[in-house]
């Protein structure tokens, strides 16, 4: 706080104002009062100002009075009962300048201080911060670049106490678990403030809550909160810790859980969330569950027989597999599949190929999983570790070792390269 506004709100309107005291005992406990906010002791001015009401209670200084005892309260660290105090002021406008800019920037900051004031207690600090914000009368004796950088400060903590004054039925009502109130209260809230951090962040917050019974409303949620983590704070008029450790970890958090680990596409959505205050007409995020269903649809796609095979084999390896194979599978003639031949018997002239089905990612060494019975021997040595395709027809299924024995021609069978049996 500059020196102009710490004179401003102690000492410049301590003066007398041109009024009539009753009598010389009036004016001493007015000075007595006085003495005691410049010398920051409060709890005595609190006593000497209740020997006067009491005193004289219809004093022509009411409202000096009561303005005297906004800044007791307040400088006591009593918050409630100074806002209360500003509510009693019957007619502001009859104080002088200082005294009224006094006025209105305690109770502004008054209400910032209460965790959950009434609405009587809103509604005085709300107007006390619009008055404050739209006050523009130099307090005598200081210059106008004294009160332009005063009025700067003064206007800053207006702004605050609205956007306070603004959220507050929100987070009631989020407490309640009332979502769909808070999140019209946010709403409106930010389109007041539409570089609110807190604003973006709450409204994410009871997006969150109402998300969990309509999942639809996550992904405006998590725009909300990437739009609080990323506005400038000195512009968002927010705590950077706050940003950095209550809703940074909550949107990585939900977005990880909603659509999967990807920080890359976070750091753009922030970016994104940096241009609107609102997400833009028809902003989703895709869900962990529609991306791995496209990322399968497109391996099914591009691997058709390695998906048929992944799909048949986790039919046979479960509890039932056995029940599923003889029901399902047994002397059915099944679409063509894709390996690697790992071996041959007998080595040349093979009546059974091994064969095993190398699934993506997979790090262990391939191990044969399928035997292909051919009908007539190979005419040679088959080339081992090669990939084939074939058809065939299942006739034996055992699920430990989980083998699949299969039925099949040489001329079924794609991509088996044959070398002529070794001379002996």
């Amino acid at each position: 706080m500059t020196k102009p506004l710490v004179c401003l709100i102690t000492c410049c309107a301590l003066a007398a104002a041109q009024k009539n005291y009753k009598d010389p005992a009036e004016y001493g406990l007015f000075s007595a009062s006085a003495k005691d906010l410049a010398a920051n002791s409060f709890d005595k001015a609190i006593s000497d100002l209740n020997a006067w009401k009491q005193k004289y209670p219809d004093s022509e200084f009411k409202d000096d009075r009561q303005v005297f005892y906004v800044l007791a309260y307040a400088g006591a660290k009593q918050p409630e009962k100074a806002l209360d105090a500003a509510g009693l002021v019957a007619n502001p406008a009859s104080l002088d300048a200082a005294k009224q800019v006094r006025l209105l920037y305690t109770a502004a900051a008054a209400i910032q201080q209460i965790p959950n004031p009434t609405p009587e207690q809103l509604a005085t600090g709300g107007k006390a911060a619009s008055d404050l914000a739209a006050f523009n009368k130099v307090p005598e004796g200081m210059s106008p670049d004294q009160w332009a950088s005063t009025r700067a400060q003064l206007y800053a903590t207006a702004r605050a106490a609205m956007l306070y004054v603004a959220l507050v039925p929100g987070t009631q009502s989020l407490r309640a678990k009332d979502c769909a109130a808070a999140g019209a209260v946010f709403h409106k809230a930010l389109e007041e403030f539409p570089d609110s951090a807190q604003a973006a962040g709450y409204l994410g917050e009871a997006e969150l809550c109402r998300a969990r019974t309509e999942p639809d409303r996550a992904p405006f949620a998590i725009y909300e909160l990437a739009r609080a983590a990323g506005l400038d704070p000195v512009k968002g008029m927010v705590d950077p810790n706050w940003q950095k450790q209550s809703v940074e970890p909550t949107l990585e958090r939900v977005y990880n859980a909603y659509h999967g680990a990807d920080a890359a596409g976070l750091a753009q959505l922030k970016q994104e969330a940096l241009k609107s205050s609102l997400p833009p007409d028809g902003f989703t995020i895709e869900t962990a569950a529609q991306i791995a269903q496209q990322k399968q649809a497109n391996f099914e796609a591009q691997n058709p027989e390695l998906a048929l095979w992944i799909r048949l084999r986790e039919a046979l390896a479960a509890s039932d597999g056995e029940q599923y194979f003889e029901a399902n599978v047994k002397d059915a003639a099944l679409p063509q599949l894709r390996g690697v031949l790992v071996e041959a018997k007998p080595a040349c002239r093979a009546t059974e190929l091994l064969v095993a089905v190398v699934l993506p990612d997979t790090q262990t060494p391939p191990r044969p999983e399928i035997v292909l019975k051919l009908a007539k021997p190979l005419s040679g040595k088959p080339e081992l570790n090669s990939e084939i395709r074939w058809e065939g027809v299942a006739r034996t299924f055992t699920k430990n070792p989980f083998l699949l024995t299969m039925e099949t021609e040489s001329a079924k069978i794609q991509g088996l390269n044959v070398a002529p049996c070794p001379r002996r």
